[in-house]
């Protein structure tokens, strides 16, 4: 039987059903962006993507941290297939070559636990080594035809540890961030890549078929414990976030414009 991490029944329940909560919380972050368009703020980063920004007060809602929150979306198009992207993010081998949350290190798998037939269907929870801040990082991949999404929320660690030990999530706080991926719905582009360049060859037919992949990304960040909305530093900290989060992608996806 293959080892999830995770001992007891209590376990898997409270940890998959903590990756639920953060992904529908993830998921009405998306679509405020769209629905409430009028009130986020748009910036064009220096290496040209557009990202909205919008700042928002949590006064009452135990499950994410209390305070001044600061979200940021930004949406690119990348010659890439859905397949191809989507495993390139969820691969925590190769985070820590866009996730400048990481600062170059490499991410553990601590837990794994899968949530269906599909491989890319599956809950995971990561270590960062070495573990400097004592955080543990949750993250919920889900895959289908018509879209994929690698959604993550940092989780302190004394919190983790009671989660996988089959205690109640419900308190957990999280804030995730992570991606959408969208095929494009454009046939037959020659020029299409797939994440693995010792692969290319092989995917070479299947990426021409597929096209390629339209990737949002939305990135939360906690700027302050107080109500306090005076966050200019912080919208240059979270673009700079964002824009550098994309080239990275870019970069190791051999994909830079």
């Amino acid at each position: 039987k293959k080892k999830t991490g995770v001992a007891t029944l209590a376990g898997r329940k409270s940890i998959l059903t903590l990756a639920q909560r953060m992904t529908c919380s993830f998921c009405r972050t998306l679509g405020a962006s769209s629905a409430n368009s009028d009130s986020w703020k748009k910036i064009t980063s220096k290496t040209g993507d557009n990202i909205r920004i919008v700042s928002r007060n949590n006064l009452n809602d135990n499950g994410e941290p209390l305070g001044t929150i600061m979200c940021a979306i930004s949406c690119a198009w990348f010659p890439v297939t859905q397949q191809s992207l989507f495993d390139f993010l969820r691969d925590e081998k190769r985070r820590h070559e866009w996730d400048v949350m990481f600062k170059g290190n490499k991410a553990q798998v601590i837990a794994n636990l899968a949530k269906g037939q599909d491989p890319g269907n599956v809950v995971t929870a990561l270590a960062m080594n070495p573990d400097e801040h004592k955080m543990r990082l949750l993250q919920d991949c889900s895959t289908n035809s018509y879209e994929s999404m690698v959604v993550y929320s940092p989780v302190g660690l004394n919190g983790m540890e009671s989660v996988i030990a089959g205690c109640d999530s419900s308190c957990i706080q999280v804030l995730p961030s992570g991606f959408s991926i969208l095929p494009d719905g454009i046939e037959s582009k020659p020029f299409l890549i797939s994440c693995c360049s010792s692969s290319r060859s092989s995917d070479e037919k299947r990426s021409k078929e597929e096209g390629g992949s339209v990737l949002t990304f939305g990135f939360q960040v906690l700027i302050s414990s107080s109500n306090d909305n005076n966050s200019s530093d912080s919208v240059d900290s979270i673009t700079s976030l964002v824009s550098s989060s994309f080239q990275n992608i870019r970069r190791s996806l051999q994909c830079q414009e």
